[in-house]
């Protein structure tokens, strides 16, 4: 055990948990609107008891075989979460090779995996019990579909408008925020679960779930003290990629000219531009400003950018550069999003040619593997 792992370990259990000071004050705003929304909840008793009834014989039924965890059924129907079905040990994943800030590390969370099954459970019941009309352009955690579907929906939606008229040319921002799920206000999600018509009593799991989690990060063979958080989704819980998307589902733009693409944290505002009009694109990045200000959600403008795919060649541009933060955004000429390479004139050759350049590597190291 080296020094310098404890005392990373130490500094980023205090860094993981910048969170906690803040969401105070979040959740505090919120308690207006919660209250509002459990009044709403209270006014329709009969279909909140129904729903319950579904989902207790949905969790029932899924674990009647002989290695059921009826204690954890019991848990979920009274609306529990025993602490140490909670507790998680955080390993921090370097996103660089060398690391040079805490920000560098990616908190991934080891938990119990009692907790992991009965958070699958859960999930899968959430899906069931989400309409179909919930948003059609949410591609995370839909029944039949998948990132293809975001993808081609997001060609499709570019290259119909570049068909349409002569000169008209498309914006993408491709938005990247800062710790997403580490900000989740649980009073916040609550009130858009409930609103979702989830039964009272599975919001209240939820929230009990999310709230005072023990939470130790391990560098190397070090551990460092136990610190307890009640803000975010632990990245690595089965769960919290599914509440994120739900945290998100209202974040929809609101003029015919643009377009907003999720798939989970991935997101796009695509600005249908004609006659040069940018007005519309820009009011909805200052709407989705505003909208992850109202949902303590942080973006990140240094990674966050914008791509323009224009066809026309003999007219002059003056392109108008989106401001986030009163920061500028950078303009770049291709994207990996989703795993696929869009580039400004939307050809193939750049992801083909990643493409074939990774199977080559992999394919010598194969060949040379016994050399």
């Amino acid at each position: 055990m080296s020094n310098v792992d404890a005392s990373l370990a130490d500094e980023l259990n205090i860094f993981y948990a910048r969170f906690e000071a803040a969401a105070i004050d979040a959740n505090a705003k919120a308690n207006a609107k919660a209250n509002d929304a459990n009044a709403k909840a209270n006014a329709s008793g009969c279909r909140q008891e129904e729903n319950a009834n579904n989902e207790n014989a949905f969790i029932i039924s899924e674990l009647d075989h002989p290695c059921s965890l009826r204690n954890s059924t019991s848990d979920l129907i009274q609306s529990v979460t025993p602490s140490c079905f909670k507790e998680s040990i955080i390993v921090p994943v370097p996103k660089k090779t060398h690391p040079a800030s805490l920000n560098n590390y990616r908190p991934v969370a080891l938990t119990s995996v009692v907790m992991k099954c009965l958070e699958q459970l859960v999930k899968d019941f959430i899906i069931s019990s989400l309409p179909d009309t919930l948003h059609p352009l949410k591609f995370a955690y839909c029944p039949n579909r998948s990132t293809d579907d975001a993808i081609s929906h997001l060609l499709h939606t570019s290259l119909t408008h570049l068909d349409t008229k002569k000169g008209n040319y498309v914006k993408m921002l491709f938005v990247d925020y800062s710790s997403a799920f580490n900000t989740i206000i649980l009073s916040t999600i609550t009130t858009k679960l409930q609103y979702l018509r989830l039964s009272p009593s599975m919001c209240q799991w939820i929230s009990i779930f999310l709230t005072g989690r023990p939470q130790a990060v391990r560098m190397g063979r070090h551990v460092s003290a136990s610190l307890t958080h009640s803000t975010g989704a632990p990245q690595g819980c089965v769960l919290s990629p599914l509440l994120y998307s739900l945290y998100m589902y209202d974040c929809v733009a609101t003029t015919n000219c643009t377009t907003v693409i999720k798939f989970a944290d991935d997101t796009v505002v695509v600005g249908l531009i004609s006659d040069n009009n940018e007005t519309a694109y820009l009011e909805e990045i200052r709407n989705l400003e505003n909208w992850c200000q109202r949902n303590n959600l942080l973006l990140n403008v240094s990674k966050t950018k914008e791509l323009i795919v224009d066809f026309s060649t003999k007219q002059e541009r003056n392109y108008q550069t989106p401001m986030i933060k009163k920061s500028p955004v950078e303009r770049v000429d291709s994207f990996r999003y989703l795993g696929v390479h869009i580039t400004q004139d939307l050809s193939w050759s750049c992801h083909i040619n990643t493409m074939v350049k990774k199977a080559r590597q992999r394919l010598y190291h194969l060949y040379h593997q016994d050399a």
